[in-house]
């Protein structure tokens, strides 16, 4: 495991314990959580980003109006 220090204004990390005690976890476990959330989304845009330019845009257009029609 590494260690990472990051510099932040004192307000943002007075508030990041605060949140961190009303979950009752450290704030590196806090952190770890929001980054793991972060990865999470940064891989999910990137897979999107990959199947969508092996896409065909007409079909895409042509099943949103599909879903359309049905809402």
């Amino acid at each position: 495991m590494s260690t990472l220090t990051i510099r932040m204004p004192d307000d943002k990390v007075k508030r990041l314990k605060s949140l961190a005690a009303s979950k009752n976890i450290s704030v590196n476990k806090l952190i770890e959580e929001l980054s793991t959330i972060a990865l999470a989304e940064h891989d999910t845009k990137l897979r999107f980003e990959a199947r969508a330019a092996k896409g065909n845009p007409e079909r895409g257009l042509a099943l949103l109006d599909k879903l359309d029609k049905l809402g």
